[in-house]
């Protein structure tokens, strides 16, 4: 369920990005939601 929540964010900032540098700092914001994501999944089990 998060992670669905955290990739509609994404995919919501790419469509925003008017330009290739901005959009590649959301991909970068995006790729540390998911790492963040999977590391309180890791300390669970």
């Amino acid at each position: 369920m998060t992670r669905l929540f955290v990739f509609g964010l994404a995919l919501l900032a790419l469509t925003a990005c008017e330009t290739t540098k901005g959009a590649g700092r959301d991909l970068k914001k995006a790729g540390g939601a998911i790492e963040d994501v999977a590391e309180d999944v890791q300390k669970k089990l």
